[in-house]
């Protein structure tokens, strides 16, 4: 049983597949549905009418062949012998009804009928009958007693078993009086005829089902199969294959497709192409600018050097300005740096030098680089690090990279509220979240956030000094391993990045083992900046920043405050 429902669910899967994915399907079925409504209920209006007009010519015919039988009992029973035994008179009546060469047979319009012929009780004398009594309905009976020529359709007994049969009957006047004619007409063949006349319906219906479905069918191709075949010439052209485009026959709503989809990919190809050579313009400039400036930085920078180990003896203005020429400089080799790296990517020349090791220690060297952003912005950092080791096939560089910059990312936006990390594993994976409770992400700035140069609020206050290309070489950094750098946020409520590496180099990522929500990691954090101010020590960590369990003790619960110092 379980097999069959098995291949039942399985086939009705395929069917409700098949239904959502083909045209074709969805337009010969809905007309064969169409086309047999209208076949049944034509159906039945026309069986219907031709049953009642059948019925009601033979009604016709029985009633006119009623009046002569009627006229012919009268006759016969005024001349018949009065001597005669009631029953034998009777008999003889009867015996002419069904005689072919009596008067007005050769006129029967009503077919063969079976007479019978009652004489009710009076007094002491019995109801006397002729022919199958019993066949006659008492309801019948009794309009005729009225004195009401009536009908009735019953079932009487035939050759084969039941059959339908129509019952006439009328009073006939003779000196016999009173005395009751029915006349038992079997419809054996209105049923035949009618049964012969379903069937001739049926075949008819079904021949047009088949001609309705063959011609929807064709009907249907002619639309589908260009549709398929300008669905196939738009996933090629999505593929790359920009010189693909549709043939063009006729002037009909297919053709004018056809051309307006040409025009369309002809457009589209022109700008990709465009595209890409300013793309690739781009590239090579920021290359060849990045390399061209490493000479002449580099002499600036001794010259600065210089400069700044002799400020000493330099008067206050010009040791002022030393001092801000090495800043701007640092600035400008770390926006130099991320400009080779990201020519690097462009490139495909960025190379991956992983190597085992615990991925809590590119965590703590992260931690420690923005300790002083930390202290500038206020916020306190809250960290949540698994007790067991954490071990990774990655690049220790780029994975430090990575964290400092979604941590610089989150103090500079967090708008000194807490910033927590929090880094959990499984058996394949690793994720490391960094969540803040600061300005948040309007709706579609996750992706946009990871975009170069873009800035949420460009008139906004860096603390950190960012070049802008941060989190566009952090991607970068972690398609590099397979891995997937992802982002969430809400307005006023923060924002969530997450970032999911494989522990064996070369494979996926196939689970996620800390959620992205910025719901979370807020409750948290506001829970963390809420201790904190309402004491003097530093906060401590280990609070829970995501709706996972946290998998054991916290070895690594570190909280700096706003001075920079830790809580172990």
């Amino acid at each position: 049983m379980l097999a069959v429902a098995h291949t039942l669910h399985r086939l009705g899967r395929g069917l409700s597949r098949s239904w959502r994915r083909s045209l074709q399907l969805r337009v010969v079925v809905s007309t064969l549905a169409l086309s047999l409504m209208v076949i049944l209920i034509l159906g039945f209006v026309l069986s219907s009418q031709i049953t009642n007009r059948m019925l009601e010519a033979k009604v016709d015919a029985a009633s006119e062949e009623i009046d002569r039988a009627r006229g012919t009992v009268d006759r016969m029973l005024e001349n018949s012998d009065p001597s005669s035994s009631l029953e034998s008179r009777l008999e003889e009546v009867k015996s002419a009804l069904t005689d072919p060469t009596t008067d007005g047979q050769a006129g029967n319009n009503a077919g063969a009928f079976e007479p019978v012929l009652i004489v009710p009780g009076a007094g002491p004398r019995k109801e006397t009958s002729a022919g199958p009594v019993n066949e006659v309905p008492d309801s019948l009976r009794g309009f005729v007693r009225a004195g009401k020529v009536s009908y009735q359709y019953t079932t009487v007994p035939d050759g084969s078993g039941v059959g339908p049969a129509l019952v006439m009957g009328t009073p006939a006047g003779s000196d016999i009086s009173p005395i009751e004619l029915y006349m038992i007409f079997p419809l054996t063949a209105e049923e035949r005829s009618l049964s012969l006349v379903q069937g001739i319906l049926l075949t008819g219906g079904l021949v047009l089902l088949g001609l309705l479905a063959a011609i929807s069918l064709l009907v249907a191709r002619q639309v589908v199969l260009p549709v398929r075949y300008a669905s196939r010439i738009a996933e090629r052209f999505a593929d790359g294959r920009l010189k693909e485009r549709m043939p063009v026959h006729g002037e009909d709503d297919i053709a004018r497709l056809a051309v307006s989809f040409n025009d369309m990919a002809e457009n589209l190809s022109r700008q990709i192409t465009q595209l890409e050579e300013y793309g690739n313009l781009q590239k090579r400039f920021t290359s060849d600018v990045s390399h061209e400036l490493r000479t002449p930085l580099t002499t600036v920078r001794m010259a600065a050097d210089l400069i700044h180990d002799n400020s000493d003896e330099l008067e206050p203005v010009l040791r002022r300005s030393a001092e801000l020429l090495t800043a701007e400089l640092d600035r400008f080799e770390a926006l130099l740096g991320d400009l080779l790296e990201i020519s690097r990517h462009d490139a495909g020349v960025a190379e991956l030098a992983a190597e085992k090791l615990d991925l809590r220690a590119c965590a703590r060297a992260a931690l420690e680089t923005v300790e002083h952003l930390a202290a500038e912005s206020g916020s306190t950092l809250v960290v949540d690090l698994p007790a067991d080791a954490v071990v990774a096939e990655v690049d220790p560089r780029r994975v430090e990279r990575i964290l400092r910059n979604l941590l610089a990312n989150a103090l500079d936006h967090g708008e000194g509220k807490p910033v927590a990390l929090r880094m959990r594993a499984d058996d394949d994976t690793v994720a490391v979240v960094v969540a803040d409770a600061g300005l948040g992400l309007r709706p579609g700035e996750e992706k946009l956030v990871f975009n170069r140069f873009w800035r949420a609020d460009p008139s906004r206050v860096r603390r950190s000094g960012g070049t802008g290309l941060g989190l566009a070489i952090s991607m970068e950094d972690a398609r590099l391993h397979n891995g997937k750098l992802e982002a969430a946020g809400a307005p006023g409520k923060g924002a969530v990045f997450r970032l999911t590496l494989p522990r064996v180099r070369g494979s996926g990522v196939v689970s996620y083992p800390l959620p992205l929500r910025v719901q979370a990691s807020t409750p948290a954090l506001e829970a963390a900046a809420a201790e904190g101010a309402g004491a003097d020590a530093p906060v401590a960590g280990g609070a829970d920043t995501g709706g996972a369990d946290t998998g054991g003790a916290n070895e690594e619960g570190v909280v700096i405050d706003a001075s920079g110092s830790e809580a172990r």
